[in-house]
């Protein structure tokens, strides 16, 4: 399975490198034989994005999670805008420890698509999941960030 690294995106919160403020999470996609496209990064949550003590924000988790999904949809061909998320906080997510956000597509109908994302432990400890509906929205970007 080819692995690549998504393209620089400028200066969003989660994962542009222009944003000195944001997170700088680097995304990768590969073919995967279940999902036919995976999105993922390994990360590690910090201080910066602490919501209770020791633990990630639950804000900085949805975030993190509709990354993924809107990566996977982009990657899959519509340039898009979360229209709806719904997020499940399954365990509290530790700072400063090896995470790994991935997301999918569960299905793609015209110019709507549904997303699965999930955060985890290294061992494959789910710690947050969701999903997501994305509408097409080319009209808002000027840029082609997950090409």
């Amino acid at each position: 399975m080819e692995l690549t690294r998504l393209p620089e995106h400028g200066s969003c919160f989660v994962c542009g490198s222009e944003n000195s403020k944001g997170m700088g999470l680097v995304w990768y996609a590969q073919s995967h034989e279940e999902y036919d496209l995976l999105v993922f990064s390994e990360f590690q949550f910090t201080l910066t994005e602490q919501g209770p003590p020791g633990h990630a924000h639950g804000g900085a988790i949805a975030a993190v999670i509709d990354e993924v999904m809107g990566a996977v949809v982009w990657r899959s061909g519509l340039k898009v805008v979360l229209a709806n998320l719904n997020v499940n906080y399954h365990k509290p997510v530790p700072l400063d420890t090896p995470l790994r956000a991935e997301g999918w597509v569960l299905k793609q109908v015209g110019k709507l698509a549904q997303a699965f994302g999930q955060i985890t432990l290294a061992d494959g400890t789910k710690l947050a999941s969701g999903e997501g509906m994305y509408v097409h929205a080319p009209h808002l970007f000027t840029r082609d960030y997950y090409s």
